[in-house]
C-alpha cells in the first residue's frame, strides 16, 4: 500500500489511529434484541451493520444486512428471532490505537464497509467506516470545491 501523507488537524495520516476518525455515537443492541428491530434500524438509519454488545458494552458480535437477508432467505420470522441467533461472531474489530493505514488494509482485504472499534478490554467505543476515512481525506486535501453544489 502506498504511504498516506495527507494532514488532518496537524497530524499526518501516518500518525492517525482509529480513535481519530471513528464515530463515537454508535447505536448498538444486546444479544436478546429481536431481528425485526435491527432490520428497522438498518433500513431507517441507513446502517449496514449493528454491533451487538453485552451489559458491560463488550462487543460480542455484529448483525449486518447480509445476516438479516440470510435469515429471511431461510424463512426466519424476524419478529421471533433474536440477534444472538443470526449475528456474526466474533466480530472483526480494531482497537482505538490501530493505525489508520492498518484499518484501511483490513477494510480493503476483508471487503468491509465499517468495523467496530474497541478499547483494550474489548468494550465498544466507536465504529469506523470507509466513508469516515474518505471524508477526512477530502476535507484535509480539498475543502469544499468552489462552484460545486454540495446539497444536490
Amino acid at each position: 500500500m502506498r504511504r498516506l501523507a495527507f494532514r488532518v488537524g496537524g497530524k499526518s495520516m501516518m500518525e492517525m489511529t482509529a480513535s481519530h476518525m471513528m464515530e463515537r455515537n454508535v447505536i448498538s443492541f444486546g444479544k436478546n434484541a429481536y431481528c425485526y428491530e435491527l432490520a428497522d434500524v438498518l433500513f431507517n438509519r441507513g446502517f449496514g451493520s449493528i454491533p451487538i454488545i453485552d451489559r458491560g458494552r463488550t462487543l460480542i458480535g455484529l448483525v449486518s444486512e447480509y445476516d438479516i437477508l440470510d435469515a429471511l432467505m431461510e424463512g426466519t420470522n424476524l419478529r421471533e428471532t433474536l440477534s444472538l441467533e443470526v449475528m456474526t461472531q466474533p466480530a472483526i474489530s480494531v482497537k482505538e490505537e490501530t493505525p489508520i493505514e492498518d484499518v484501511i488494509t483490513l477494510l480493503q482485504s476483508r471487503h468491509l464497509i465499517r468495523v467496530p472499534v474497541v478499547d483494550n478490554e474489548g468494550k465498544l467505543t466507536g465504529i469506523i467506516a470507509r466513508r469516515d476515512i474518505l471524508k477526512c481525506y477530502v476535507k484535509s486535501n480539498f475543502g469544499p470545491l468552489p462552484g460545486f453544489r454540495h446539497d444536490v
